[in-house]
């Protein structure tokens, strides 16, 4: 559906996404990476919004950098600094939009406020919700033409556990039926809803594979030890051992490290989580560079 060819952006100097290229798919993506990656950029160019300084973009078949508004028609967008105006209601916040983008049905706005469940909050003025219920809002305003292609940039990003839970899974809901490219830094967020990762390091792809993939290259590579406090810190003091997380136990520390092998004594292989695995694989990459 998406094709993606030889994609760079260049400010100035620096290469924000260098040469990405990209087939997607209906499905969730999730385009992963730690601020300044380039994700903010990549997605800014597919909703249009800037063009590439190199490469192409097209939308079954057709470059949507040449005619920008075949992909506008098909395209629900949601960034990631989405605001709302506070005096409207969730009703009338949707129809504010719904005029923007011609929808005329009525009836389509309230089926969206059911699907965020928001609908009996639908006469209260935005200016009470929460972080959630905003963020639900403005997946309903980017499905008000029904989009093909549903782009949403850091969606979770200040929401409470439980509002985090419920947006992951309307995003895997509505990534049944259409393409969903999910940015976000914390990997957690498309774990079990994607089904692709792209993975950008400093403006490069580095990886495009599914989850289940990325968690098989990562075994034998992710492990745990209950160390002493003296252990630990010798640990850490080897260059080619990466602590992925340490926690106190009573007296002793209960370590997690990426190595290529068992790094001590008193290692055992651990089952590595999403993120530890990209974590491994990136600490692996830069052993390969240097």
């Amino acid at each position: 559906m998406l094709r993606i060819q030889d994609v760079t952006k260049t400010f100035g100097k620096v290469n924000a996404v260098d040469s990405v290229s990209l087939d997607l798919s209906p499905g969730v993506v999730g385009l992963i990476g730690h601020n300044g990656a380039g994700k903010s950029t990549l997605m800014q160019m597919l909703a249009t919004l800037t063009p590439p300084t190199r490469g192409r973009i097209l939308l079954d078949g057709q470059d949507i950098v040449a005619k920008p508004e075949l992909m506008r028609h098909r395209l629900g967008y949601l960034p990631q600094d989405f605001g709302v105006y506070p005096h409207l209601t969730a009703l009338e916040f949707l129809q504010y939009f719904a005029a923007l983008k011609g929808v005329r049905d009525a009836k389509r706005l309230q089926h969206l406020l059911e699907l965020v469940n928001l609908h009996e909050q639908a006469h209260r003025p935005a200016a009470g919700f929460s972080g959630g219920m905003r963020q639900r809002l403005g997946i309903a305003q980017a499905l008000l033409n029904d989009p093909d292609v549903l782009i949403v940039d850091e969606p979770t990003a200040g929401l409470d556990p439980e509002e985090r839970l419920r947006f992951r899974r309307l995003l895997g809901d509505l990534g049944r039926k259409r393409l969903v490219i999910v940015s976000t830094h914390i990997v957690s967020d498309v774990e079990n809803m994607a089904s692709y990762l792209a993975v950008l390091r400093q403006g490069r792809l580095v990886a495009f594979e599914s989850p289940d993939a990325v968690l098989r290259r990562a075994e034998g590579t992710v492990w745990t030890a209950l160390l002493s406090p003296s252990a630990y810190e010798a640990l850490r003091e080897q260059a080619a051992v990466h602590v992925l997380q340490a926690q106190p136990l009573g007296a002793q520390v209960q370590v997690r490290m990426a190595h290529a092998s068992r790094p001590c004594a008193e290692a055992e292989p651990a089952q590595a989580s999403l993120e530890e695995a990209l974590m491994a694989q990136r600490y692996a990459d830069a052993r390969l560079a240097a």
